[in-house]
This record gives structure tokens, sequence and C-alpha cells, in this order.
């Protein structure tokens, strides 16, 4: 950090939907100065010409990624494709550099894993087991004391912080979990394709990915590591037709009717600032957690009481994205964890 305390913060991948909302939010974080935003397809270009958002907000001007100008931040985001922060990570670690990846180089411990779902043999296999999955809900601590945070998925995230309390708990069957999950389509990034422009999507709802979804060993290795033991999982994930949004059903097959999961949610989150548990009977609404930082839970038990239904509801460019990593960041750094993220969203 510099010598005021504030951070030297860089953003490597400033142009997609996920870097636009993270350089949002680093703007307004009383702790933070951005240094650097990369692109090379828009170098020399201003990001407020990009983002008019930005206008007034942030004056920088896109450059081509250098290690050096990286290497002299404080910490160094990724919101780059899969396969970048990698390639990178090594030399900024090195050079004392913070590295938080909003990509999924760093997810998954197993570098196996890696080469299978993302098609191509990882990079830097030793920093697998460096690297912290940053859903601080979980790891907390351990993110404190981190040089390199994973940033979750989205699907992941809402999908984690809804099962995981009940797995901890025993309450429920670790095999024939299933996660049903719909997105708005900024979750497919900005990057033009005919499949997720809006005329597409409008008017229209389908799933994807049904034999197999990239985020399933992510979000497996989390929740196995809340059961204590291997889970099984079925993961669908859905396109909706909205811009912002997760919404993930996940079902459970209890093993203690008896439970009060009302109760055990309340408590697993009760000092949790961006998890808020909703009262009985309730239904969470994606408008509800529009711009913010929270995930909204609601705990069903259908007539029958042999499942256990959690809805989970999170901003996936916030929760699921940036704001999860600012959190990070937050936590990395010594500062409250709510800091630059407190604010409430819009509505309508």
């Amino acid at each position: 950090m510099s010598g005021n305390g504030v951070i030297r913060a860089a953003v490597v991948g400033g142009t997609g939907y996920t870097g636009a909302e993270l350089l949002r939010l680093l703007a307004s974080h009383p702790a933070v100065r951005l240094e650097v935003v990369t692109s090379r397809s828009e170098a020399g270009r201003e990001v407020a010409e990009l983002f008019p958002n930005l206008r007034g907000r942030v004056a920088l001007r896109y450059e081509p990624p250098d290690p050096g100008r990286l290497a002299a931040c404080d910490v160094v985001f990724f919101a780059t494709p899969n396969g970048t922060a990698m390639e990178a990570a090594p030399r900024l670690l090195e050079a004392g550099c913070r590295v938080i990846d909003l990509a999924a180089d760093f997810r998954l411990r197993d570098p196996a894993q890696w080469e299978r779902w993302y098609g191509r043999p990882h990079a830097c296999p030793a920093l697998l087991e460096e690297a912290v999955y940053g859903l601080p809900e979980l790891h907390r601590e351990a993110i404190r004391r981190a040089r390199l945070v994973a940033n979750p998925g989205c699907y992941p995230t809402a999908a984690a912080l809804a099962l995981l309390p009940l797995l901890e708990a025993g309450v429920v069957e670790p095999e024939g979990l299933v996660v049903d999950a719909k997105s708005g389509v900024s979750g497919a990034g900005r990057q033009a394709a005919l499949a997720t422009q809006y005329c597409e999507v409008e008017g229209s709802f389908k799933a994807y990915a049904a034999g197999g979804h990239r985020h399933l060993p992510e979000i497996t290795q989390t929740l196995a590591q809340g059961a204590g033991r291997p889970v099984g999982l079925t993961f669908v994930p859905h396109l909706v037709p909205m811009v912002r949004g997760i919404h993930a059903t996940c079902y459970a097959r209890l093993r203690e009717p008896a439970a009060d999961l009302q109760a055990l949610l309340e408590d697993r989150y009760r000092a949790e600032p961006f998890v808020d548990v909703l009262p009985p009977g309730s239904h969470p609404e994606t408008r509800s957690v529009r711009g913010t930082n929270l995930c909204r839970l609601a705990v069903h038990r259908p007539p029958g009481g042999h499942l256990a239904v959690v809805l989970a509801v999170i901003d996936n460019l916030v929760k699921g994205a940036a704001g999860q990593a600012v959190q990070n960041m937050n936590l990395l750094f010594g500062l409250e964890e709510t800091l630059g993220l407190e604010g409430a969203g819009p509505l309508p």
C-alpha cells in the first residue's frame, strides 16, 4: 500500500461486464486508487468512452498489459477469459502483488480436473495448492492471509451459500443434491454471440449445458468441503431474458426430518454481512439484490417433509463476481469487509 494507506489497484481486462462492474465499485472505494486498466483491443481509448457511467469517476485510458506497470500495484484483479491469469500470476506474486482472479484459473485444486473442463494443461499447477477459494463465508481467515485469491463463479456462489449450512450440519444427504439455476444474459459476457443476443432470448427460456457445465466441479468441490465427504450433484443452468441476476433453487433429501432448517440457516449466517436469510415462507426475488453484494436465501419444506428446498438469489455481476472480489480485497488488506459495498440496490 502507498504511504497514505491507499491501495494501488490494477484491473486486467476492463472491457467486459464484470470488468466494468469492478471498475464501478473500485472507483468509489474510499481506500483504493485505480492505477492501471488494461485492454489490448481498446488500448488508448478512455475508459469513460466505453462506459459512460464512469465519466467523472475513472479518468484513465486503457493500456496494453505491461508486467512492470502491474507489478508496481498492490493488487491486480484479472477480469479476463479463463487461462489468462495463470500465465501472469507467478511473476506478479514474486513482485509482492496480491492477485485476485475473477476467472476460473485457480478455483479447482486438481490440475487434471482443470485440464478436463477447460481443455488445456494448467500453466502453474504448483499455485493451485496455495490459492484460496474466495468465498468469505467459508474461508474468511485464509483469505486474510492469502497472496492469491480464486474468486468464485456466480452459480457456485449461489449454490454454495444455499446448501453449505445443511451439509455442514449433516441434516441432508450428500448424495442426490440438485441445483436448478437461472441466470440473466450478462452472465454470458459482453462478447457478441447470437445465442445470447437479447432479441434471441427475449420471451424465451431454456436450459443449457445440461450434460455438464464447467461450474459443476467447482460446486461439488465446495460442497464436499462442507459435507466432509464427496457429494453427488445434478446441476442444470438456464438462461432467462433479463440482464442481471441468478436464482438458484436447490434441493436436498433430509436425513433429519425434524431439523429446524430456518434456525439452522439463521444461525449459520447471523454474523455474515452479505447473506440475508428471509423470514419463513419467503420467496426471494432477483430484483431485490440487483446492484448489491447480497445473497438472499429462503428455505422451504414441501409437503411430505422429505426434501429441503433452499432458494438463493444474487446479482451475478456483484456477489457473483466483482463485488465478491472487492469483499476479498478488503479482507486481504485488513479493511472493514463491507467497505465500498454498503449501498442498497435500485428499485424498480
